[in-house]
């Protein structure tokens, strides 16, 4: 969850003309539907040819904290590059490479869902897409601006790393109680992206909110998965 890069000379969508602002909408979603798709053709590739196994297998083998800080460095790298630059070219490499970071994380533990929750993964996939749904049409037909969550989430966000941190240090399980929380962590993401495409994109800037938005999809799948998941032990 990152803030929309907003230079001096931006002019954001919603001062723009009807046209022009559905045409940004529209595109802003079809790259996030572009984003999905490719994150699953991913997923599914490495599944099919048997990489997934060793991958997964590889990654539980180290720390954990390895794993996250290169998640965190690609994501913050992508996201930069995404919101602040002005060539459109550029900010799709971008968003390719997060899709690529997002789906080798998740091979773990969509290796493990597999492996001991069968049909756990089509089952999140179906609330976290619905949940998704209607936290946008929330977003869009109340037409409410939701950039006050801003403070709260980066609060959030850095709360839940810290938890994470130390339960990868001192070796304590955070629980469904900690996935429940994060599962709302990730909903009020996603109003408040929402809220950006809506209010505070400027037009050209479609690449960087889909990024936004797929970030904030794939946070909720991350931890709807894992309720499924502890649900099935």
């Amino acid at each position: 969850m990152n803030s929309p890069a907003m230079d001096a000379w931006s002019t954001p969508v919603a001062a723009l003309g009807v046209d022009a602002r559905a045409a940004f909408i529209t595109r802003t979603y079809l790259h996030l539907a572009g984003a999905i798709l490719g994150f699953v053709a991913i997923e599914v590739a490495l599944f099919e040819s048997g990489l997934a196994a060793p991958i997964a297998q590889a990654m539980l083998g180290t720390s954990w904290l390895l794993v996250l800080g290169g998640f965190v460095v690609v994501s913050w790298l992508a996201s930069r590059v995404a919101h602040s630059s002005d060539s459109t070219a550029l900010q799709y490499p971008a968003l390719a490479g997060f899709v690529a970071a997002e789906a080798l994380i998740f091979v773990p533990l969509l290796y493990i869902a597999d492996s001991v929750a069968p049909g756990a993964i089509s089952s999140a996939a179906v609330v976290t897409l619905g949940g998704f749904a209607g936290l946008t049409a929330v977003a869009f037909f109340t037409r409410k601006d939701f950039s006050f969550l801003g403070g709260l989430l980066r609060w959030g966000f850095i709360v839940a790393l810290v938890a994470i941190v130390a339960g990868v240090i001192f070796g304590f399980e955070l629980g469904t109680f900690f996935s429940v929380a994060m599962v709302g962590l990730a909903g009020a993401a996603v109003l408040y992206d929402t809220s950006n495409v809506i209010h505070h994109f400027p037009e050209d800037k479609y690449v960087g909110a889909a990024l936004q938005l797929f970030a904030s999809v794939a946070l909720m799948f991350w931890y709807v998965l894992r309720i499924f998941i502890s649900s099935r032990d």
